[in-house]
């Protein structure tokens, strides 16, 4: 049987490893450029605007620094765009002795009348670093975990952490922890240098009154925190997304 040219020439534009039935992957999106701070914008309450460049570039990566005895409330670094369906890659190195925690906000988004950042948030705590990977809601109705779903946040406790987790911390040698997070629908899932941690189905969360309300949980900015507290020092880089298909 003979191929329509139509057809050839479908074909032959595809990549290795497509059909016809399956559309080609969309590319992956630089995030972070390694220099500058374009494409993002810093949000915290007005008391805490002489710490807004506690978000800064060190070594190409996106660094959040704050010594000792400086006092604040959470500031966040955010993506100007807003993303709903997507993979997100990046690499994290925190320190053993700086134990400030700090997390990744998928599809939230900052309220400038409340100071408050609604969303879900993939946590990154190097004082316990079985926590990281983990999915707590900051979302003003909710603020309890999703996955593991034990509610307040003293709740969870290094047995809900996977086997085999591991976490690398900086303080002796330049290591980075690779962070993968798949939103998918209603579906977020977290994976810690190759080990899946969380698998989280939010159908009657994600997408309830409250989410929808604020206009979260389903689409919104990547975010990265800063919480409140004292000392913090954490590096973000390599930062890419890809959006898959709705």
């Amino acid at each position: 049987m003979k191929t329509r040219p139509w057809l050839a020439l479908l074909l032959w534009a595809l990549p290795p490893g497509a059909t016809a039935a399956s559309p080609p992957e969309a590319p992956w999106i630089r995030l972070f450029d390694g220099r500058t701070l374009d494409g993002w914008f810093v949000k915290c309450r007005p008391e805490d605007a002489p710490l807004r460049d506690a978000w800064r570039v060190e070594r190409g990566a996106l660094t959040a620094r704050i010594g000792k005895g400086r006092r604040h409330n959470y500031i966040w670094l955010l993506t100007e765009r807003e993303f709903d369906n997507f993979e997100l890659r990046l690499k994290v190195q925190t320190f053993a002795r700086v134990k400030g925690n700090s997390g990744i906000q998928v599809r939230s988004r900052y309220d400038d009348a409340t100071h408050w950042l609604d969303g879900p948030q993939v946590d990154i705590h190097p004082a316990g670093p079985w926590r990281c990977g983990f999915i707590y809601d900051e979302t003003r109705e909710v603020r309890a975990w999703l996955w593991p779903d034990v509610g307040a946040p003293a709740n969870a406790n290094p047995r809900h952490a996977p086997p085999g987790w591991h976490w690398h911390q900086a303080d002796t040698a330049d290591v980075w922890n690779d962070v993968r997070i798949l939103c998918r629908g209603t579906r977020i899932q977290t994976f810690i240098n190759g080990v899946p941690v969380a698998d989280y189905d939010g159908t009657g969360r994600l997408d309830d009154a409250a989410h929808r309300a604020h206009r979260v949980g389903m689409k919104g900015r990547i975010a990265l925190q800063i919480h409140p507290g004292t000392e913090i020092l954490v590096r973000f880089k390599d930062l890419r997304l890809r959006p898959l298909p709705r």
